[in-house]
């Protein structure tokens, strides 16, 4: 095992609705905090569980929705209040890092931080640690972001590609370009030239980086506190961002940084993968049957059907025949089924006209 350093935290982000898990994600109890495979541990849980072995577990923070915050304190009552950050509108992840690295910094001014989605998989933990450690070593060395990339295993539309630039070090690369969500003849392109890796969310960043490098991205709006108040508690501090949250753009990470910062870099990493956000990839991420269908603690019935995957409730018996590729997925009020391949933006699809047609009920 790895030692851990007194410098490095982690961010775990479990804010976002869930839309692309629909109907068994909901806004209400969106997929971070539901136990999707019956392992008795959530999405958030296991994600904690994993980051807890790495870093010092009073070093990790929450990002959510301020509407989550009592399923966090649910599911995690390790992490202390003052660690949960409750964001009141969703910002995405880059107004996420920069509150955290805010918070954190006044922690540890040296603090190396690593930020986590809390939605997925990972296969070999052991690979994970040691990635993790490099990771870290290598922010407390360099400038600027890094970012852990794995090989692609398919030509999955749904993830975001990375280009490998120039060696830095054994391993470690300068980013010659960033991809988000191509079609899928260009992730194919893609994956076969073998420059490029699919970013998994994960970044590492120095606390005094992170500060730097968002706030020419975002409004001042945490220097503005401290003109306000430098001794703000986290209370005085959750209050004002309360009002103050909003004026942030809608922009992620990769966009303040892959795109736009001036030293960002890619770690290449082997560790095994899945974004458990998608249906497809929880289908990409489960063993098969001998007809490659995956079937989530679902009575069922197949004949004649395969590449399927299907999660009915407990108390559903489901008799499937003719299917090839298809999501089949009931949940409370709502039965969903739809072709597997590039279904996110369907799902999303789906959940806008749902709302509007139905009402919020079956979202």
């Amino acid at each position: 095992m790895t030692t851990r350093s007194d410098n490095d935290y982690c961010l775990i982000l479990a804010g976002g609705k869930g839309q692309r898990l629909w109907p068994y994600s909901r806004e209400s109890y969106p997929k971070q905090f539901i136990d999707f495979f019956g392992t008795g541990r959530t999405q958030l849980q296991q994600t904690y569980d994993r980051m807890a072995k790495l870093v010092a577990p009073a070093h990790i923070f929450v990002s959510t929705n301020i509407d989550y915050v009592d399923l966090v304190r649910k599911q995690l009552p390790e992490v202390a209040r003052d660690h949960i950050l409750a964001e009141p509108v969703q910002r995405n992840t880059a107004p996420s890092l920069a509150w955290a690295a805010y918070r954190i910094a006044r922690e540890d001014a040296k603090a190396n931080i690593v930020t986590v989605p809390s939605d997925q998989a990972v296969m070999d933990e052991a690979a994970f640690e040691r990635n993790v450690h490099d990771g870290f070593a290598f922010v407390s060395a360099h400038e600027g972001f890094l970012v852990m990339g794995v090989k692609p295993t398919r030509p999955e539309p749904g993830y975001g590609y990375i280009q490998l630039g120039d060696p830095v070090e054994e391993g470690f690369y300068t980013v010659k370009s960033f991809t988000e969500k191509p079609e899928r003849q260009f992730a194919q392109v893609f994956m076969d030239s073998g420059e490029f890796y699919w970013n998994t969310g994960v970044f590492f960043v120095n606390v005094k980086t992170a500060w730097e490098e968002l706030t020419k991205q975002l409004p001042v709006v945490l220097r503005q506190l401290d003109n306000i108040n430098f001794y703000a508690s986290p209370d005085q501090e959750e209050s004002y961002m309360l009002e103050h949250f909003p004026s942030y753009p809608n922009l992620s990470i990769e966009s303040a940084t892959l795109e736009k910062a001036e030293h960002v870099h890619v770690m290449r990493c082997s560790f095994g993968w899945a974004d458990l956000g998608t249906w497809h990839s929880m289908y990409e991420s489960q063993q098969k049957t001998g007809d490659d269908n995956v079937v989530v603690g679902s009575d069922v019935m197949i004949e004649n059907s395969r590449n399927n995957i299907i999660k009915l409730p407990k108390d559903r018996l489901g008799v499937i025949s003719g299917l090839d590729g298809f999501i089949v997925a009931e949940k409370d009020n709502v039965l969903l089924i739809c072709k597997k391949e590039d279904s996110s933006a369907l799902i999303r699809k789906y959940v806008n006209e749902v709302a509007l047609k139905k009402g919020e009920k079956y979202v």
